[in-house]
């Protein structure tokens, strides 16, 4: 994968000719991630890895691989510095650089590592680096959003759709690494994962199993709300039309848990057309006014993309009540 450093993306021929010319080639970061040899990846072998070729937030790529190098120090100080420097330059204020799906495959390795530091952030940063940000927006049609067709571009020019994709296809190469964190001793590590698998390409039917297989034992409340959204993206993304009725069952049994509910109720409402019915609205008038489960779901990662601090109740007002989505505060950076 090395020898070829002398390449670079130019960004003056692509608004002359458009991206097809860079389609397919060493440019490409979808075909770059699709040829990563699995001895580099399990190896953890970043010199083989073509860095300068690609960019972040910061300009060329070099210093990813030493970051990632960091990542792994024992000392938790150093490990964390790292993973900070990773997020800033990969996924930049939402905007995630074309180097980033390069750096996929390492972050979750580390994340996979018990002896790793950071290991739930670590796997958020590889899973942030295959979704699209859409900040403040828990709508029925952006809430279990993982990208859009929307032509998009880092902040260097460079695709950024072909980055997205690039990644989202570097978390399914990996989709037996993962399905082994939904059975982690962490539970932070559990729930990130379910995003993580949500996100993937391909595998869904059996990634869906072994989430729903994972509903059964789940015992933390953001985990089984997490187990639960995965399965309904997975089938919004991949026309799945038998999850629609499984969230149901769910959300009308009053024997599940409230979290249970509550997380049925908004991946139902965005896997169907209907109007929000009355006994749905009445279901979760109960559950938030007796369960109080904001305090176990807002840092759910679906519900906390929609608000840190309140992502429930906007989430809710938005699907129930068609409340304008986005950001709250004019300066989300500040």
């Amino acid at each position: 994968m090395t020898g070829a450093g002398e390449l670079v993306f130019d960004h003056e021929q692509v608004r002359r000719n458009g991206l097809g010319p860079h389609e397919g080639t060493p440019l490409d970061v979808r075909a770059v991630i699709a040829s990563m040899p699995q001895a580099v990846k399990d190896g953890f072998r970043l010199d083989e890895v073509p860095w300068s070729r690609f960019g972040h937030a910061y300009g060329p790529a070099d210093d990813v691989s030493e970051r990632l190098a960091r990542l792994r120090s024992p000392d938790v100080t150093a490990a964390g510095n790292a993973l900070g420097q990773l997020w800033g330059s990969l996924v930049h204020q939402g905007t995630v650089g074309s180097a980033a799906p390069l750096a996929v495959p390492f972050l979750l390795r580390v994340a996979a590592d018990p002896t790793a530091h950071h290991r739930a952030e670590t796997l958020g940063l590889a899973t942030a680096a295959a979704r699209r940000a859409h900040w403040g927006y828990g709508t029925r049609g952006t809430f279990l959003q993982v990208a859009t067709q929307e032509r998009l571009h880092d902040c260097s020019g460079y695709a950024m759709n072909w980055s997205i994709e690039a990644s989202r296809n570097a978390l399914t190469a990996d989709v037996d690494l993962l399905l082994l964190l939904l059975h982690d001793p962490d539970p932070e590590v559990r729930a990130s994962a379910c995003y993580a698998l949500a996100t993937a390409t391909g595998e869904a039917d059996r990634i869906a199993d072994a989430l729903r297989a994972r509903l059964a034992v789940e015992e933390t409340p953001g985990g089984r709300a997490s187990l639960v959204l995965a399965v309904a993206e997975l089938a919004r993304e991949h026309a799945d039309l038998r999850a629609a009725a499984w969230v149901r069952s769910l959300w009308l049994d009053p024997a599940q848990p409230a979290d249970v509910r509550v997380a049925a109720a908004l991946a139902w409402l965005c896997l169907v057309d209907d109007p929000v019915p009355d006994d749905l609205r009445g279901v979760l008038d109960a559950l938030v006014a007796s369960a109080d489960p904001a305090g176990d779901l807002d840092g759910v990662r679906w519900i906390a993309h929609v608000d840190d601090a309140q992502g429930l109740a906007r989430t809710l007002d938005q699907m129930l009540n068609d409340a304008p989505p986005g950001v709250t505060d004019q300066d989300p950076w500040g």
